[in-house]
């Protein structure tokens, strides 16, 4: 049977190249989703590469369905006592050239190592959640309720302060939140241990669940900076179509070496 392909590229691969390049080689409305994390403010120091971030986004919005999703991961560096801000200004540029934030969730770690001698222990990222037109696919996760049941609840509550109250049904389970907490490191972030050559990875738990958030089967997921492959696994696992591009042949060679083993594993 003939592989299915997106431009000049076969899916469910992961191709070592620079992003900009491969993107200019993918059609217009293709991509249903992305979550990646940029290597963002030169935190770590990623095989001397760096990345024209404009030029990507611009790509980014040529390439995403109108209601494809972009999940973007990203945090500040802090120079002197000064944080960066890199982080709002690529969110306000995604803005400008046309996608909607959708919403800022953060990413919450739950046994972070960075610890600061004169402020609070810096423990999240942002997690931008960018859309072309319209969000079709909402799959949300749910967490159960402290109580449930018929009991009296607020409604309607205006600037008076004034409790108004009404009979209503409390469910059993909610949506989330949009704070998500994982732990990081080996077991947390992931049990492959050769995932951790890459300088900077984030949670499976995380791909997962933004991939089961915001696409169905059978959608496609793109990891433009695919690093260790954390998204292309998962969205393997999930039963989605991938697309990752990733600059550095040494991570490259990790991602599919991740995707390679889980074939072993579902065998």
């Amino acid at each position: 049977m003939k592989q299915e392909k997106i431009g000049d590229f076969a899916i469910n691969e992961i191709y070592n190249i620079d992003c900009l390049d491969g993107m200019h080689k993918m059609p217009d409305n293709c991509v249903d989703l992305v979550v990646t994390s940029p290597p963002y403010d030169n935190l770590r120091d990623y095989n001397g590469f760096c990345f024209d971030f404009q030029n990507i986004a611009k790509e980014l919005y040529r390439v995403m369905k109108p209601t494809g999703v972009v999940v973007w991961v990203v945090g500040d560096k802090i120079v002197k006592g000064d944080k960066s801000l890199t982080s709002f200004k690529q969110c306000i540029f995604f803005q400008e050239i046309g996608f909607k934030v959708h919403d800022i969730m953060i990413y919450k770690k739950k046994n972070t190592p960075f610890m600061r001698s004169n402020a609070y222990t810096n423990c999240f990222e942002f997690m931008f959640i960018l859309v072309k037109e319209r969000v079709a696919t909402f799959n949300p996760l749910k967490t159960k309720t402290v109580r449930t049941g018929d009991e009296m609840l607020v409604y309607n509550k205006k600037s008076d302060g004034v409790n108004k109250k009404i009979m209503g049904h409390l469910n059993e389970s909610k949506t989330l939140t949009n704070i998500w907490e994982y732990a990081v490191g080996l077991g947390g972030s992931t049990r492959d241990k050769i995932a951790f050559k890459h300088p900077a990875i984030f949670p499976e738990k995380l791909a997962s669940d933004h991939i089961t958030s915001w696409s169905n089967e059978g959608d496609l997921i793109f990891d433009p900076f695919a690093g260790s492959g954390t998204t292309c696994k998962m969205s393997k696992l999930l039963n989605r179509k991938y697309l990752g591009f990733e600059i550095s042949k040494e991570y490259t060679d990790i991602a599919r070496r991740r995707i390679s083993d889980l074939g072993e594993l579902l065998l």
